[in-house]
């Protein structure tokens, strides 16, 4: 039986569709007497099922090898397209932290939502959503995968938009659509120029394919680029990073989905493809490049934001670029532990924010304070799901930076202090957020701030507990540094030194977050050196202004261009055959009258004119 669930585990994303297609009738509202209810509680019987299916089939991969389940789907003359499901341990644990997370975001929504009036519509989103995300967790083929990249964004354009009536929720929704288009177009002309160099479009050739099928260097740059660029979008990666923050306009149990299972769906593509970036030296550089900037860029511009659920976007960047680092490093191992425990510790922080969000309707951390009396459960939350994102004894997040580390004496040393640098900022910014919010005096919107719902207290209390035992499976799953055996920590004087180091940056920046207090009369420094520089962080270094004046005012003159052209070339081309042939048929019509002895001298006139010119006319 349970062999028959491992068989079987390519119907997990499914169950999500299913469930998106069951809340039609409410969505659509052909169903009024029942309320949408019914509808969520059916889709989050699906997730349920889906995770229970999934749970099973990933406990039956233990000790066996990757496999693949492969659907032919078209075969024409030598293109061949098949869907291709790997079934390994890495594949189904990555579709049961999708189902997972789903699950949790979908119980908060009970409370979140509960009186939104299209919470049916919510739910089928959400079932659509997660079918997305679990298929791209199973896939192995770069066709299929590409298909459920677009399928992501097209669900990230319509919960961004849910709350279609704002005029920012709008606009939110169409940055975040448009840049990752931008990203996806390039990432198919990757995928279309990898396949026509031999390789099937199967991630688990890429390895192989990539060690005996050297390309020219200009080739492979080329390649390689285009094929990060899918990621770099969905990733919100410098320079395609500002549509996160934008899309913090949406419902926030769907933020739990995206600032968690959504980045990392395409830092997991990213991981797929890294056989190909080694083919170029120029790509990987350009992999630590832009995960540096945006590591550093997101963290900086994290400690300026007053609206609670922008910092924690900005920290989601910050924590994929250093995803992009270790995929441009070839540490594809320490690139897989970062998702893992950031997308559970960053799932969590984004509960916690939800439920001070409903409890005080504001996101603006000026106007809170006091709130750890108040909603003690919610405390806990932020404090644990933020320790589990920095190197702080004993979570997640030390374990996998200490796992870092030990490779630190392969790499150049600058990179040991990027980590540092945005380790310390992400502890200084989020102790900022928790003086602000929670500790301090309480103010309007908080003095009677009630604690969390049941329906959204149950899954932040689970993700307390599974936060809190992530050290237990990462020792399980061997990933845990010793001081001795086939893992221990390397005697490199920089590993020595780099553990407390880390430690020590996440305690500067805590007693620097600590400090150093935010005004909540004016958030804006009155000091004009200072305002100078909050205003660059707090505005994201002004990088919206300046591609307003460059690409979109270059995009913006190409287009009037393109319609002048249109308009006085292409349509006045036609408009001149038409005004011919109607002067030619207005002359002719009256050639027409009826006289046999006319027509025969039109004929013989014509019959003349073309004899002199084939007899006369100069031809070469």
């Amino acid at each position: 039986m349970t062999r028959f669930f491992l068989e079987t585990c390519w119907l997990v994303p499914f169950y999500g569709l299913l469930g998106a297609f069951l809340t039609l009738p409410w969505s659509m509202g052909a169903v009024r007497r029942t309320g949408p209810r019914p509808a969520a509680y059916l889709n989050l019987l699906m997730t349920i099922v889906a995770f229970a299916h999934g749970s099973i089939a990933y406990f039956q991969t233990w000790n066996r090898e990757p496999q693949q389940i492969v659907f032919s789907w078209l075969h024409a003359a030598d293109l061949d397209l098949s869907l291709t499901i790997e079934v390994s341990q890495v594949s189904l644990g990555a579709m049961e932290l999708v189902t997972g997370i789903s699950l949790i975001a979908q119980l908060f929504a009970l409370g979140y939502m509960e009186k939104d009036w299209s919470l049916a519509r919510f739910y089928g989103l959400m079932g659509f959503f997660e079918a997305a995300l679990g298929g791209i967790a199973l896939s192995d083929s770069l066709f299929l995968s590409y298909g459920l990249l677009e399928m992501l964004t097209l669900s990230t354009y319509l919960l961004v938009g849910f709350w279609y009536a704002q005029p920012l929720v709008v606009t939110a929704a169409r940055d975040a659509f448009l840049t990752k288009r931008v990203g996806d177009i390039l990432l198919l002309m990757g995928l279309v120029a990898l396949s026509s160099y031999g390789t099937g479009l199967t991630f688990s050739e890429l390895e192989a394919w990539a060690e005996t099928n050297p390309l020219p260097f200009w080739t492979a740059t080329w390649l390689g680029l285009g094929l990060i660029a899918g990621p770099l979008g969905k990733c919100a990666q410098f320079p395609l990073h500002l549509w996160l923050d934008e899309a913090m306009e949406g419902p926030n149990p769907a933020s739990i989905l995206r600032n968690s299972v959504v980045v990392s769906a395409g830092a997991y593509v990213l991981i797929r493809l890294q056989p190909v970036f080694t083919l170029s030296p120029v790509v990987s550089n350009a992999l630590v490049a832009i995960g540096t900037i945006t590591a550093i860029g997101a963290s900086l511009m994290s400690i300026a934001q007053i609206d609670i659920k922008r910092t924690l976007s900005h920290s989601t960047s910050a924590y994929m670029g250093l995803v992009f680092i270790a995929v441009g490093l070839g540490q594809v191992d320490v690139a897989l532990l970062l998702l893992f425990t950031h997308s559970i510790a960053k799932a969590l922080q984004f509960t916690s924010v939800g439920s001070i969000i409903l409890a005080t309707n504001s996101q603006n951390i000026t106007e809170m304070g006091g709130l750890w009396s108040r909603m003690p459960a919610t405390t806990t939350a932020f404090v644990v799901g933020s320790a589990g994102l920095v190197a702080l004894l004993p979570l997640g997040g030390f374990w996998t930076l200490r796992r870092w580390v030990n490779g630190f004496q392969d790499i150049p040393w600058w990179l040991v202090l990027v980590l540092l640098v945005v380790n310390g900022l992400s502890a200084f910014s989020l102790t900022r957020v928790f003086r602000s919010v929670f500790l301090g005096q309480p103010q309007a919107k908080t003095r009677r701030a009630p604690e969390a719902p049941w329906p959204m207290a149950v899954p932040m209390v689970s993700l307390v507990v599974v936060t809190l035992l992530i050290p237990l499976m990462l020792q399980r799953w061997q990933f845990l540094l010793t001081w001795s055996g086939p893992w221990a920590i390397s005697n490199h004087p920089l590993i020595q030194f780099g553990v407390p180091l880390l430690v020590v940056s996440g305690l500067v920046g805590v007693m620097a977050g600590s400090s150093i207090e935010l005004e909540r009369t004016s958030a804006r420094s009155t000091r004009i050196l200072l305002r100078f520089w909050q205003d660059l962080l707090a505005y994201d270094f002004y990088i919206d202004r300046i591609y307003r004046v460059t690409v979109v005012a270059w995009v913006a003159m190409f287009s009037r261009i393109a319609e002048a052209f249109d308009r006085y070339i292409v349509d006045g081309v036609v408009n001149l055959v038409a005004a011919m042939a109607i002067f030619t048929g207005q002359a002719l019509k009256y050639s027409v009258s009826g006289q046999s002895q006319f027509y025969v001298l039109t004929i013989l006139a014509g019959t003349g004119i073309l004899v002199f010119l084939a007899l006369k006319w100069p031809f070469p």
